[in-house]
């Protein structure tokens, strides 16, 4: 089908024997290459009248001859480029592309031309010098694999995590960075099954980290993660790498206690919404008050509480989330500290009794 169908005409290099035609539906680029000057100009011309709806008769068509198999390219899905010399400044990338690698170019940004590749499946811009990331590119809506190990990030932004990769994006690697958080929105990504981590400056990881129900790889090794969210208990992965992290002593004799008695109104009607599971939105909250609710913490009763709460950190084997653990340090402890929230003082009195009697 080609009336009203045709979405652009590429004819800059039609006098060497080349065009493109790019088609609306299905969207596909045809390109012609090797062809005699005249016959493609004729071509192409037909192209245009049939595209304007005119009567097959009119058509300026010649007899077609089968074209032989070396004559035929495949839309090309693969493209890797590994040097600066061999980067296309002039040339754009083919629009078919499904797998691109753009490594060792020292890029600074990420190239527009490339935002344009709707079917990428697998961007690789890994040892490039990066250091931010724009919005666009969360309208790569096929995008499974985005590696950006070995840039200058500094952050990774929550639009991104609440574009289109939130379905597609399966494997992730922000290793040897600069990142030291990563946003609230970041747990948006649920389609996660592979994140690395590693060689970054985080100082925590996502508080809601348990929502990544598909992770199944994490490696955040050698950053600076002095203890793990309380939400890390969720997780249930097959690989855990935190090697080289200068995780605290835990303590739950040492409480940090920001418990206010009596509650606030505020405090209580927080915990009221989150514990009956009330509908809520920027609609009828404040939007401030509606990120505090979804980052509510949890008790260890299974209540909420939002900013009043007894808050310690205990011990956690971490084969309790993985069922293969890196070492945690060279001693060959698989154990690290996490976060634990009491809504009360009885609760954390209740706890106290417990873990002195293990003991």
């Amino acid at each position: 089908q080609v009336q009203q169908n045709v979405e652009r005409l590429f004819t800059r290099f039609v006098e060497e024997g080349k065009a493109t035609v790019r088609l609306r539906e299905p969207a596909v680029d045809l390109c012609l290459s090797k062809a005699n000057v005249i016959n493609l100009k004729t071509f192409l011309s037909a192209v245009r009248l049939a595209h304007q709806g005119s009567d097959t008769g009119v058509l300026p068509l010649s007899p077609l001859v089968p074209a032989k198999n070396s004559d035929v390219e495949k839309p090309k899905t693969k493209m890797i480029i590994t040097s600066r010399r061999d980067y296309p400044l002039t040339k754009s990338f083919p629009f078919s592309l499904e797998h691109l690698q753009t490594s060792y170019c020292k890029l600074a940004r990420i190239d527009t031309r490339v935002l344009c590749l709707k079917k990428l499946r697998k961007l690789d811009l890994s040892h490039n010098h990066i250091k931010q990331l724009p919005a666009t590119l969360g309208d790569l809506v096929c995008l499974q694999e985005l590696d950006l190990h070995d840039n200058h990030l500094e952050a990774f932004s929550g639009a991104l995590c609440s574009s289109g990769l939130q379905k597609s994006l399966q494997f992730l690697d922000l290793s040897q960075n600069q990142i030291q958080a990563l946003p609230i929105e970041f747990c948006q990504l649920r389609g996660l099954v592979q994140l690395r981590l590693d060689d970054n400056a985080l100082l925590r990881l996502p508080c809601r980290i348990g929502q990544l129900s598909h992770l199944r790889f994490l490696s955040a090794a050698r950053n600076k993660l002095p203890f793990l969210p309380s939400d890390f208990r969720r997780l249930c992965l097959e690989n855990l790498d935190l090697f080289g992290n200068p995780f605290e002593q835990p303590n739950p004799l040492v409480p940090n206690i920001q418990l206010k008695i009596p509650l606030t109104l505020l405090e209580c009607a927080a915990r009221a919404t989150v514990n009956h599971r009330i509908p809520y939105g920027c609609h009828l909250l404040p939007s401030h008050l509606c990120k505090d609710l979804e980052v509510a913490k949890t008790c260890r009763c299974g209540s909420a509480c939002l900013s009043s709460f007894i808050q310690i950190t205990v011990t956690m084997n971490l084969h309790h989330v993985a069922h293969t653990v890196v070492l945690v340090d060279n001693m060959g402890g698989t154990e690290a500290p996490i976060l634990c929230y009491f809504c009360s003082l009885d609760c954390y009195s209740q706890f106290l009794d417990r873990h002195l009697q293990s003991n």
